[in-house]
């Protein structure tokens, strides 16, 4: 046995800290060398960054390889080769320096003369009704607060009357969508049997069912001008399926009038742009695509999210797109230069919602984290986060008043009895005139939305203050849409257990 003894103990704590000062100084190599590597300039051109790659001995590419985790995997390199060398990292490729400093380390990818006449065109479509919405916000701020106030309480009681119209067996498997059609006469259902059926609202009796994916529709969305000023045979719906494909739908056919192929993985959510020229649709495969209606071309390849993109919505004036993925991280892109505008960096868990505020400033998002973030573009930040649903948030909708629905007084009729007119005359508070009517209309646009989770919960809230204003039981454990009506009058929820719900104001009941 053997004995222990001073110098034997000194000799292994010599040891000991010797081996300690030798793994400090790895740890602190490698984070040198990673700050190196992060002030590191190489090329941005993806051809570029593959001949230096080659140059140095790297294979090109490996598979699965994006063009940008290939130049991070250069930037790792050659800051190893100069920690190898002992070199300065800032000094290893000057040609990469100076052309990072031309390009102001920004990425261009190559855009086809479709795309920048697509770009011109959404320009040319958004700019007037910027102008227009921005002249009737000043309007708007200009009104009594006393007038104010009547609207918002008149408006909210209307809100909270809201209750079950009826439960409707839509299809064999989960109902992804609802959307309502721009008569409000029809309402569209998406579901995971690949099937999108219309119905007839309130009546919900079947209208066609539309069979053209071979996976689950994600999402289905209806062009503006639908059902309304645009032909039969021509594009008025869109859904996306699991396959991957978009498909472009007529009123007048049960099969698609165009395919649109392209994405790699399952489509969730599909948007028609203001216009009604483009198509936005939000995929599985990391990215989400613009597509031209008219030639059922693919105009852009956006990427920008880390893991894969559930949700795609524009922007009433046609401007900007938000896309939503379940890395957490919603961004803003302005589609008539192709460049983010805003980032959306806050939720804990995957965005499963986005849906843009009638005012053009506001978004709303709902996320895995069972809260919706209210954010503000005008200072580039979240202004409002509720506690919405006990379980994941599935679906946000803002109430967009459509003005083909604004009603005003009848005018009245020749042989009203002049003793009726003076009785008018003196009531209290005389009837608002057509005026007045138009103005609240107006002012009550976007004024309040709602809210679908999987807690079996449908949510009507105040688009001011954030205050909840009605909840709404259905029969399923998860609601997975809502959409309201551009007259206000229904509310419909697609659930989990193939059953779509529809409520309604008690006295339009």
């Amino acid at each position: 046995m053997t004995e222990l003894t001073f110098d034997t103990l000194v000799d292994d704590g010599n040891y000991l800290t010797e081996r300690a000062r030798m793994e400090n100084k790895v740890i602190l190599d490698e984070l040198e060398r990673k700050k190196k590597a992060r002030s590191m300039a190489v090329p941005t051109d993806d051809n570029r960054v593959k001949a230096r790659l080659r140059e140095i001995g790297e294979p090109i590419t490996l598979f699965g390889e994006r063009a940008a985790d290939r130049r991070d995997r250069l930037i790792y390199v050659l800051s190893q080769i100069n920690a190898a060398r002992g070199d300065d990292a800032m000094h290893v490729d000057e040609e990469s320096v100076s052309e990072s400093d031309e390009e102001e380390e920004e990425f261009y990818t190559p855009g086809s003369l479709e795309l920048l006449d697509a770009r011109r065109l959404i320009a040319e479509f958004s700019l007037p009704r910027a102008q227009k919405r921005v002249a009737q916000q000043r309007i708007d701020s200009k009104m009594d607060l006393g007038r104010v106030v009547d609207i918002r309480k008149k408006v909210f009681a209307e809100v909270k009357k809201f209750a079950n119209l009826g439960s409707q067996i839509g299809d064999d498997r989960p109902i992804s969508q609802v959307r309502f059609a721009p008569n409000n006469q029809i309402l569209a259902t998406g579901s995971w049997s690949g099937t999108v059926k219309l119905w007839n609202v309130p009546a919900c009796t079947p209208i066609r069912s539309l069979r053209g994916h071979d996976d689950r529709v994600g999402g289905v969305a209806w062009h503006p001008e639908a059902t309304s000023t645009l032909g039969a045979d021509l594009a008025n719906l869109v859904s996306g399926g699991g396959e991957g494909n978009v498909n472009l739908w007529s009123m007048n056919s049960d099969v698609p009038i165009s395919v649109m192929k392209g994405h790699k993985d399952r489509v969730c959510r599909v948007a028609f742009h203001p216009s009604g020229n483009y198509v936005a649709s939000a995929s599985f495969d990391t990215t989400w695509r613009l597509w031209d209606v008219a030639t059922s071309k693919e105009l852009l390849l956006q990427e920008g999210h880390s893991k894969e993109v559930y949700a795609v919505e524009f922007q009433n004036d046609g401007a900007l797109v938000a896309s939503g993925g379940l890395d957490a991280i919603g961004r803003v892109w302005d589609l008539r230069t192709g460049r983010t505008a805003m980032v959306l960096d806050g939720h804990v868990q995957a965005i499963f919602a986005l849906a843009f505020s009638p005012n053009g400033y506001q978004i709303a998002t709902g996320a895995g984290d069972d809260t919706i973030r209210i954010w503000d573009m005008r200072s580039l930040k979240a202004s409002y986060t509720i506690p919405a649903h006990l379980s994941n948030v599935a679906d946000v909708r803002f109430f967009h008043a459509n003005d083909l629905y604004f009603k005003p007084p009848p005018p009245p009729s020749a042989d009203v009895a002049m003793d009726d007119i003076n009785a008018d005359k003196t009531k209290d508070t005389p009837e608002p005139d057509a005026a007045a009517l138009l103005e609240e209309w107006k002012y009550r646009s976007g004024l309040f939305f709602a809210s679908s989770g999987y807690d079996g919960l449908v949510k009507l809230w105040s688009a001011d203050d954030w205050q909840l204003l009605r909840t709404l039981s259905t029969d399923a454990g998860k609601v997975m849409s809502v959409d309201i009506s551009s007259d206000g009058n229904l509310l419909a929820s697609g659930t989990y257990n193939r059953n779509f719900q529809l409520f309604a104001p008690e006295d339009v009941l």
